[in-house]
């Protein structure tokens, strides 16, 4: 079986391409067709491991849910996480690969288009219908020469593009026109149709300016998708906290977190389950005069925790959260935050910067190394400690899944891990100070078990009814409303001639 494709492209980043690839990824799915997602290439701190233990873009595991799959790392077998220094940890097919700044990647794409290529075909061999996401813009003419995400993949895979415009930004006449002119004509004549995406209004406000775009291009204008509000699927870019870190809550919202917004903040879609519950507020903080005085602050994960433990401490957010603590205000460190919590991080062989050592904040009697292999997995594990809130739900099992380079060691353990994937291990993660107040931890996806979460809510005096919801299921139910949403605002009958089915 060699599958059909589908490639979804953009005349720009951010213009919905990674949500329309989702929401058509479940139409088809609904429509039972087997289909699955593909991006060659992505950028991404928010990454998912995947059962094997490979790592991918958040983007191609969240569309693979919507596929009714099993991520895999076929779907997304380069990606670049950007780091400090204009360099990015390159992961190639779910591994470390290299530490690269932009101008050596390029010289290396040459040897890594087989890879793209090897896990496309995989992925056609098993499948009926591939929707492929490009990246930022086709139209980048200073990029073409080494393209191995946008048009290189659709040429190879033969595949009809839809080019999407975000009118949301303005000016999404001039960008598809303009787009279709930096194309070369080979290009312009993959482009099977335009999508509108993001739309607030009346679409009868645009009939005249689709009817120009269409006489002008010669391309048909496949639908206006309008501005879909809380949608509660996991976001890859940091760019949807400028909206979030206005607080999402309930009515009477009592029970305030503050999430420190670090300049490389990695897998922020940790505190999505804080926003089921009804009187819970996340604000995402990266000034300590907005700090104010939360309920709790938790240090997330980053891709950098040398150089965002420096800036924590140069703008005066590192001595703010210091002293909540030391005024009772529980903290809380994921992965790159928990190795903060610590006494000490080291990097003796330059995995994460020149600098040898640096002092954390003192919080958890925790030293921390980093080392050159990469723990990547999905766990299981049992709460292990009984201090503060953990006492009420000691010996209760939970998941999550690990992303660091660390290893970290010192303290009264949090949790003893029983699986790492499908292999039984007995091992103990994080650490509790001797209050409760302060605990930390390399698990990812804590908060998405409901009895932790309820609990450690709870110790922080909320009180609302609890939603007893996962959010496997919230995830289940969105991708549904995505896919209704899409389907009335797209001409799906004209995709599915584009496609070939």
């Amino acid at each position: 079986m060699t599958a059909k494709t589908l490639m979804i492209q953009g005349t720009a980043s951010s213009a919905g391409k990674s949500l329309l690839v989702a929401a058509l990824c479940r139409i088809f799915h609904q429509d039972g067709v087997r289909v699955a997602p593909f991006k060659a290439q992505n950028m991404a701190l928010n990454s998912f491991v995947t059962r094997e233990g490979h790592e991918i873009g958040r983007a191609q595991g969240m569309q693979a849910q919507a596929a009714g799959l099993e991520p895999h790392v076929d779907m997304n077998p380069i990606l670049l996480k950007p780091e400090q220094d204009a360099r990015s940890q390159v992961v190639v097919m779910g591994r470390p690969w290299a530490t690269l700044a932009a101008g050596e990647y390029y010289r290396y794409k040459g040897e890594l288009w087989p890879l793209v290529t090897a896990a496309l075909d995989r992925l056609r061999a098993q499948y009926e219908l591939v929707i492929i996401e490009g990246a930022g813009s086709p139209a980048e003419i200073n990029l073409r020469e080494g393209d191995i995400v946008n048009m290189a993949v659709a040429r190879y895979a033969r595949a009809p593009v839809l080019l999407v415009g975000d009118i949301d930004r303005g000016g999404v006449f001039a960008s598809l026109v303009g787009t279709m002119v930096l194309l070369e004509e080979e290009e312009q004549r993959l482009i099977k149709g335009f999508i509108i995406n993001k739309f607030r209004g009346d679409v009868a406000l645009l009939r005249g300016g689709l009817t120009m775009l269409e006489r002008r291009t010669g391309v048909p204008v496949l639908g206006v998708v309008p501005f879909i509000q809380g949608l509660q699927i996991a976001e890859e870019d940091a760019v949807a906290l400028d909206s979030f870190s206005k607080g999402r809550k309930g009515p009477g919202s009592r029970v305030d977190i503050a999430v420190i917004r670090l300049p490389r903040i990695s897998n922020f879609d940790d505190f999505d389950a804080l926003t089921l519950e009804e009187g819970v507020q996340v604000r995402f903080v990266d000034d300590p005069d907005r700090l104010g005085r939360p309920r709790a602050v938790i240090l997330p994960g980053t891709k950098s925790t040398i150089a965002d433990l420096l800036w924590l401490r140069r703008v005066g957010l590192a001595e703010a959260i210091l002293r909540l603590a030391q005024n009772g205000v529980p903290v809380v460190g994921i992965c790159g935050g928990y190795q903060m919590l610590g006494h000490t991080i080291s990097d003796p062989n330059g995995v994460e910067s020149a600098v040898g050592q640096v002092k954390g904040l003192g919080l958890l009697p925790v030293e921390t190394t980093f080392e050159t292999a990469k723990a990547t997995c999905q766990v299981r594990a049992r709460i292990e400690t009984d201090r503060g809130f953990f006492a009420g739900i000691k010996g209760q099992e939970i998941e999550g899944y690990e992303i660091h380079m660390g290893r970290s060691q010192g303290g009264e353990p949090a949790f003893r891990l029983l699986a790492r994937g499908s292999q039984p291990v007995d091992a103990l993660d994080g650490a509790v100070d001797a209050r409760g107040q302060v605990f930390g931890t390399y698990l990812h996806g804590l908060l998405d078990n409901p009895h932790l979460r309820q609990a450690w809510l709870r110790s922080l005096g909320w009180e609302a009814p609890f939603s007893g919801l996962n959010m496997a299921q919230v995830r289940e139910r969105e991708y549904d409303r995505l896919a209704q949403q899409v389907r009335e605002s797209l001409n799906m009958e004209r995709i599915y001639q584009i496609v070939g089915l």
